[in-house]
């Protein structure tokens, strides 16, 4: 005979996929909005990396009396490498007699 236990306490399993199915919808929800957001971290990153070589040109501008000619002049003195020329997103920072301009790839 089957004896039955009084105080069985847990989650049927009914009650578990419930619980996953809403994960799976909260889910499905998110993850559209942090893509669409990705492209805008890419934009906002390369902006604020143009403005940063900008003050590096102003810099020298003001050290040397004179706008640097490329981006090479401004190295190693006021830029690491041409590494930080390059946004995340492919784009590169161009320096051209002082103008700071974002190329696309």
């Amino acid at each position: 005979m089957q004896k039955r236990l009084n105080n069985q306490s847990g989650f049927t399993l009914i009650e578990m996929m419930i619980v996953l199915l809403v994960i799976s919808v909260l889910i499905l929800l998110a993850i559209p909005n942090v893509t669409k957001r990705a492209a805008e971290i890419d934009e906002t990153g390369c902006e604020a990396l143009e403005q940063m070589v900008e003050g590096q040109v102003q810099a020298y501008k003001l050290k040397h009396k004179q706008n640097p000619a490329t981006a090479a002049a401004l190295m190693p003195d006021y830029l690491e490498s041409e590494d930080d020329l390059k946004c995340s997103d492919g784009r590169t920072i161009v320096v051209n007699n002082g103008a700071v301009s974002i190329s696309n790839p």
